[in-house]
């Protein structure tokens, strides 16, 4: 396919008719750079000059995350969150149990609560609705909610 003679007028017209070359691997990772460079001085059409940009990837690959579910047991998750708690200054670590509540029994304000709540989904990998963030008030509520999540690592 010849496209010396082409006047191609839009980028989706010249990256179709650029998948139909032989000569340039498809890769859907990698964008192609097209510029339309003047048949001559006087002229008003124009000719694309292709050129792969291999080096460039067009999208942003992700990397996938595996889990599966049941693979942390009760106690191993319990000695984390306490972990956790134990970590934060505010708390005596003698009142951490796991039955203690953050505000009455640790003696936390709201937005402490919301920083243990975000470093527990820090150490376990996931992310927990701000609707459910707000019913995890104990340790035990928190203990549950991570049982209940197949993805917490």
């Amino acid at each position: 396919m010849a496209l010396t003679r082409y006047a191609l007028r839009s980028r989706s017209i010249a990256r179709t008719a650029l998948s139909k070359i032989n000569t340039v691997p498809k890769l859907a990772a990698y964008s192609t750079r097209v510029s339309f460079q003047p048949l001559s001085s006087g002229s008003r059409s124009t000719i694309p000059q292709f050129s792969p940009a291999l080096n460039r990837p067009a999208i942003n690959l992700q990397s996938i995350r595996f889990a599966s579910g049941g693979s942390l047991s009760k106690d191993d998750i319990q000695r984390r969150i306490l972990e956790v708690l134990g970590s934060f200054e505010k708390c005596d670590p003698a009142k951490i149990t796991p039955t203690a509540s953050f505000t009455t029994d640790l003696g936390l304000d709201s937005l402490d609560a919301v920083e243990v709540v975000m470093a527990i989904e820090e150490e376990f990998s996931i992310e927990i609705p701000d609707e459910e963030a707000d019913q995890i008030t104990t340790v035990s509520e928190a203990i549950s909610y991570i049982e209940r999540t197949p993805e917490a690592i």
